[in-house]
């Protein structure tokens, strides 16, 4: 599946917008990717992360690594996650977040040494993906790889380990002091599983 095939699927489902949005980030942008919505079809969803799960199985072979569990941050993570993880042949867990850090809860465990697929839906900055990444390493797994539904930075986040990406796309962001006047004509708002930022 190529990044139009994948971004065709957004299309289909309604979940590529445009307009003005606020990311979980804090970050703006004329693009917004509505995993949630492109996964509540679970054709599509199966579709999408069997894509990514044969993308996963040729890097983890290229790298000459295995990996026992899937590990995602909540809220986004957690579909594509368990999916992801179901096409693999693994366990699904995910990290919440307790006082603003991501941890694990609700009985998840992590075996010690674990070798842990880091699953996101999207990653724009790389910032919750390394925050998640950190909390495998605390609850004492290991992080071999990570990977996403869609790299919106076009290549350009690190998350601290290898990423791979079902499709990369170049949706520049910005701080909301230094929005293209086209943008800031426009109202922001800030679909997200986050709330409405001021």
């Amino acid at each position: 599946m190529d990044d139009a095939a994948v971004l065709q699927e957004f299309r289909d489902a309604g979940a590529l917008l445009e307009g003005h949005f606020i990311l979980s980030s804090g970050l703006r942008s004329s693009v917004y990717l509505q995993c949630a919505r492109v996964l509540m079809d679970p054709k599509r969803a199966d579709r999408l992360c069997g894509a990514l799960a044969w993308k996963v199985r040729e890097k983890l072979r290229e790298m000459g690594e295995e990996v026992d569990l899937c590990v995602s941050p909540a809220m986004g993570g957690v579909i594509v996650g368990y999916e992801t993880a179901r096409q693999l042949g693994l366990n699904s867990i995910f990290t919440e977040r307790v006082d603003g850090e991501f941890t694990l809860r609700r009985g998840f465990e992590m075996p010690p040494g674990a070798r842990c697929l880091m699953v996101e839906d999207v990653v724009t900055t790389g910032l919750s993906s390394r925050e998640c990444i950190a909390s495998i390493d605390a609850a004492g797994g290991r992080t071999v790889l990570a990977c996403s539904l869609i790299d919106r930075s076009g290549g350009a986040a690190d998350v601290g380990v290898p990423l791979v990406s079902l499709a990369r796309i170049d949706a520049p962001s910005y701080p909301a002091d230094r929005l293209p006047p086209e943008l800031a004509a426009i109202p922001a708002v800030k679909p997200g599983s986050r709330g409405l930022a001021k």
